[in-house]
């Protein structure tokens, strides 16, 4: 139930910019979420029909595009993308460090971009 508030935000987000720019209507928005996030898109969607009725933003789909898990070695600096079922026991290819990684994405969630008329 968590996207509830993230979706709230979101939208609130998308309702301050279309009344900066006279937008009448919100057409699409598209949201980049990171693999590792919680986010179901499908409640994601759910909601934001739920909270967007009578706006500007009613109707507006969703396109959602999941950001892959980008890592880097903090031993030799290699980075590496892995889906979520490789986290566990995981070793750099490059140098065989284990465990030892900083996040470069795939825990993200941000409007990348709003199509409105």
């Amino acid at each position: 139930m968590h996207e509830l508030p993230v979706t709230e935000s979101i939208l609130n987000i998308i309702l301050k910019h279309a009344e900066k720019n006279r937008v009448s209507r919100v057409v699409s928005v598209t949201l980049h979420i990171g693999e590792l996030s919680d986010l179901e898109n499908q409640w994601v969607q759910h909601y934001f029909d739920y909270l967007s009725k009578d706006t500007p933003a009613a109707g507006a789909v969703l396109k959602i595009e999941r950001i892959p898990i980008t890592l880097k070695c903090r031993n030799c600096q290699h980075t590496i993308k892995i889906r979520k079922e490789e986290m566990d026991g995981l070793s750099c290819p490059e140098c065989g460090t284990e465990g030892d990684f900083s996040f470069l994405s795939g825990r993200e969630y941000y409007i990348k971009e709003m199509e409105a008329m």
